[in-house]
């Protein structure tokens, strides 16, 4: 038995993670912070490709949610009879524009909160329950190696995840357990507002600067996070792979 906690499940590319992951037969536990309806209907079609699936309410960027998860989890997996989960994927986030000049120390703050202070300290809760031998994904940004004006805050906090990760990898190789970044590139989905989505001329600018010529999907980045929660990839460790089709190269 396999299961997975895949935060920021309910839509886009957390979403797809669990699907891809589903798709495996790993079982998975999502969160959401917010859209209920969305996180159940992920958990109807996580059953429909036979695996299981409950989802959890979380704030990665509040402490007191964060503790009200991991006291939830050992509930779940009790019911699917295990005391262990061994994936686990911090992807939850969000994303603030706002060129250097002008970002406020609350937008600043709400991006170390959610991408940077909510993974290290839910990471560091979930260690009593993450199997010897686990694997752990944590997402970053493209926009960590190269520099688009307006994401300065966001990208500073996911090079922080960067960092983190082969500290994890360290840390944690005592006990089998291996910590990895994909970092995404410009994907079309609600993130940000939707901006890569929905402005076309961001669209075909980013698509123009892409060695294979478009921006990426959801379903370009799950299969990609799955890979690395494979036992296939049991000797990748410290490492950060850029799911983005060739930008900037």
């Amino acid at each position: 038995m396999s299961i997975a906690i895949v935060t920021g499940a309910s839509r886009g590319l957390g979403r797809d993670t669990a699907v891809s992951l589903a798709r495996r037969g790993i079982d998975v536990i999502g969160t959401y912070r917010t859209n209920r309806d969305e996180a159940d209907q992920l958990v109807t079609e996580v059953a429909k490709l036979g695996a299981r699936a409950a989802v959890l309410p979380l704030d990665v960027a509040d402490a007191d949610a964060r503790a009200a998860f991991v006291a939830a989890v050992p509930g779940v997996l009790r019911d699917w009879g295990a005391d262990r989960f061994d994936r686990l994927v911090n992807n939850a986030g969000l994303g603030v524009t706002a060129a250097f000049a002008d970002t406020t120390e609350e937008q600043f703050d709400l991006m170390v909160d959610v991408h940077l202070k909510g993974v290290f300290f839910l990471t560091q809760r979930l260690l009593p329950l993450i199997a010897d031998g686990g694997r752990i994904v944590n997402v970053s940004s493209g926009l960590a190696r190269f520099s688009t004006p307006g994401y300065a805050a966001y990208a500073m906090a996911k090079g922080g995840v960067e960092v983190l990760t082969r500290y994890l990898a360290a840390e944690l190789g005592g006990r089998g357990i291996t910590v990895n970044t994909v970092a995404p590139g410009p994907v079309a989905t609600d993130f940000g507002g939707g901006a890569v989505r929905d402005i076309a001329e961001l669209n075909q600018a980013l698509a123009g600067q892409t060695a294979l010529g478009r921006v990426g999907t959801a379903d370009d980045i799950g299969g990609v996070i799955a890979a690395l929660l494979a036992d296939d990839t049991r000797w990748v460790n410290g490492q950060r792979l850029e799911a983005s089709g060739g930008i900037f190269l």
